[in-house]
């Protein structure tokens, strides 16, 4: 069974850099992994994803050229790097799995598992 446990988050200003990990003790190696973010009172929105075993990758236009998304197949973790961030970046970020890639990849419906969350801060 996947069990996705975000980690990585915090309190940052802007312009500075975090890397959010996303750990599976499961079986995530065979899973495509995308990240979402939901700001307060805000719908969850679509970050990114890398597929498996990482031929497919995918931005929101937000983030491209700032965020990266990589993953450790040995490990079972995803990592989403980010960088240059701002104070629009502020929220809890998302790591979920799919069984599928890629149709409807930022839609948070297409996923099968989901992670607790983890709380980013981006303060001016």
């Amino acid at each position: 069974q996947v069990q996705l446990v975000e980690s990585g988050g915090g309190l940052v200003q802007a312009g500075d850099s975090l890397r959010l990990s996303c750990a599976d003790s499961g079986r995530t190696g065979s899973y495509h992994m995308g990240w979402f973010r939901q700001a307060p009172g805000k719908e969850r929105k679509f970050v990114a994803l890398i597929s498996w075993p990482s031929a497919i990758i995918y931005y929101a236009d937000s983030v491209k050229g700032r965020f990266t998304i990589s993953r450790d197949n040995a490990k079972n973790t995803v990592y989403l790097q980010m960088n240059s961030l701002k104070t629009e970046d502020t929220a809890v970020y998302y790591c979920a799995a799919r069984s599928d890639c890629c149709t409807g990849y930022g839609s948070s419906g297409g996923y099968d598992y989901w992670g607790q969350g983890t709380q980013v801060t981006v303060s001016s």
